[in-house]
């Protein structure tokens, strides 16, 4: 029989774990982890449509995708880059265009692709910092949500078993699930401060982290103090039964 004390720090922990994988899934699939902000009116400029059009449908290029993220207030996920410019009209050429948002996703072979020290420059030579921490950004998540989905798996079978033993590699694998998420988020700040040394931002064009990093940031610590409890609940468990134990054979 499990104490309501365990049973309690075992609700609020799954409860902690199920937050933490929805705000980490929801970070992973979309694009606003870094975002571009330019100066007013840069989107109505006459080469904005064909920009756009180049960052879709050109071959994938470091150099060339990030000018345009720069000009054309594009966003940047782990999965994802977009831009806004205006919507293509197969008619006549609208006086106030709308502006829509346009995105084209990391493939799996880019995602492995190598960066070099001069974004863009093949001859510079590759750059295995940034190479590594691109990698990582993107494999580290991935990686966060398999342990926590073993770690429900363990659960499961924790409470066929109705037995608290198996909590503790919850935990662990709650805690290695929160270094590999907080992981993420230190992989791809330090990347995309190792990008912009070496790409110069235009004069007007502002960054800022999005709401998409936060939202990792976020499930970090949500995912460490789940194995907190669980850590907890196992530990206290196993000395009470201990206790226990040394009671009834004395």
């Amino acid at each position: 029989m499990v104490d309501n004390r365990f049973a309690t720090a075992l609700v609020i922990g799954s409860v902690l774990s199920l937050l933490a994988t929805v705000y980490l899934s929801l970070a992973i699939g979309t694009q606003h982890w870094y975002q571009y902000r330019s100066p007013p009116g840069s989107h109505e400029a006459n080469n904005a449509t064909e920009l756009s059009e180049e960052f879709i449908n050109a071959e994938f290029d470091e150099k060339s995708y990030s000018d345009t993220l720069f000009r054309l207030n594009g966003t940047l996920g782990l999965w994802w880059r977009c831009v806004q410019a205006p919507g293509v009209s197969h008619w006549f050429k609208e006086p106030d265009p709308k502006i829509v948002t346009r995105c084209v996703s990391f493939t799996l072979h880019q995602q492995f692709l190598p960066k070099y020290r001069e974004p863009g420059n093949h001859n510079t030579g590759e750059d295995m910092l940034r190479t590594y921490l691109w990698r990582c950004q993107f494999l580290l998540p991935l990686v966060s949500l398999a342990l926590v989905f073993l770690s429900g798996l363990i659960g499961v079978c924790a409470c066929l078993c109705r037995s608290l033993t198996p909590t503790l590699g919850v935990g662990v694998l709650h805690l290695l699930a929160g270094l590999c998420s907080l992981g993420t988020v230190c992989c791809f700040l330090a990347g995309m401060d190792l990008l912009h040394r070496v790409s110069v931002l235009p004069d007007g064009v502002d960054d800022s982290l999005g709401w998409s990093l936060y939202l990792a940031l976020i499930s970090s610590p949500l995912q460490m103090m789940a194995a907190a409890l669980f850590l907890w609940a196992a530990r206290s468990h196993r000395q009470n039964y201990t206790r226990m134990s040394a009671y009834r054979v004395a």
